[in-house]
């Protein structure tokens, strides 16, 4: 049995945290877990080498995947398949999300580029997106385009 010991990390405004690494499962999946507030979205972007599975937790979250838009909300599901362009926003004023990765491997790329969250943060730590998107190629993910907007 698999225990949630992962630290939370900032990570482009929001909280992340892996919940399986990709060595509890010889590489097969990993899953994180992500909280972010009302407006987060990513920036469109294609995974060259893992499918993603989101599950909404909590709150109401948009997923753009290729050309169809998925308004979802807590207790349904998303999948979005490596080389397909995709996105997410957060409508509500919060949302949780749990994400499978298959295979695993993406999940060091999100521990790489995040910050340590402490028990004295009021806010998301500040970010590098430059930095974070030019790290990206290693893990063969790429942007495609700005995140979408409310």
């Amino acid at each position: 049995m698999i225990r949630n010991t992962g630290e939370s990390f900032w990570f482009l405004g929001g909280r992340a945290r892996i919940l399986v690494p990709g060595e509890a499962t010889a590489g097969a999946m990993s899953v994180m877990e992500f909280e972010d507030p009302q407006g987060h979205a990513t920036p469109l972007h294609v995974h060259g080498g893992e499918d993603e599975v989101w599950i909404v937790l909590d709150g109401e979250i948009s997923f753009f995947i290729g050309d169809d838009r998925h308004d979802l909300q807590a207790g349904q599901v998303a999948f979005g398949p490596r080389g397909v362009p995709h996105a997410y926003l957060v409508r509500s004023p919060r949302a949780r999300l749990a994400v499978t990765f298959g295979p695993a491997g993406i999940e060091r790329w999100f521990a790489r580029n995040g910050s340590p969250v402490s028990m004295l943060d009021q806010a998301p730590a500040a970010f590098d997106i430059e930095a974070i998107i030019a790290a990206a190629e290693e893990f063969r993910l790429r942007v495609a385009g700005p995140p979408p907007s409310l």
